[in-house]
């Protein structure tokens, strides 16, 4: 699933998350590598709009203590940071 963050830090700022609870990518098990390669492929088609769009974007994701939603989700996104 993917969608306009809703407290976005970028001017273009996509989630990409799975419908299954998944810590982080460092929990992920080999039970889980088609929720892997699903997720990837939607990180891909996303980041290809947007590099299509702007010209390149940053795809990340947060570990443990530096996500605020302990669910694994994904970023893509384009721009400047426009908030802390």
């Amino acid at each position: 699933m993917a969608f306009y963050h809703t407290r976005t830090f970028h001017p273009e700022h996509i989630v990409v998350i799975q419908k299954k609870d998944i810590g982080s990518i460092i929990t992920v098990q080999q039970n889980e590598i088609d929720i892997m390669k699903e997720i990837f492929s939607v990180i891909k088609e996303v980041a290809t709009e947007m590099n299509e769009k702007f010209g390149a974007c940053t795809v990340s994701t947060n570990v443990c203590d530096y996500q605020s939603n302990k669910h694994m989700h994904w970023y893509v996104y384009y721009g400047d940071r426009i908030r802390d």
